[in-house]
């Protein structure tokens, strides 16, 4: 990796935001190479056992989405 000191604010709000998603999507195309920890391994099964235990006590996503897209509607 470069030593190489770049100064992020010099970018506007929305080029970081992008940058951002830019980084995230080229961390997930490649996020089996990412290892999970066992206690990464645990925790998923821990959750998947209450979701197989209480099928009904989530949310669907795209509820949960419309929450959260209100909730920002309000605050802007």
């Amino acid at each position: 990796m470069s030593d190489a000191v770049y100064n992020f604010n010099r970018l506007t709000v929305s080029e970081r935001i992008q940058l951002v998603e830019d980084l995230w999507d080229s961390i997930a195309a490649s996020a089996a190479d990412i290892p999970l920890t066992a206690a990464e391994i645990q925790e998923l099964d821990r959750r998947l056992d209450d979701l197989e235990a209480n099928p009904s006590a989530g949310i669907p996503w795209d509820e949960v989405r419309a929450r959260v897209e209100d909730r920002l509607r309000l605050c802007s």
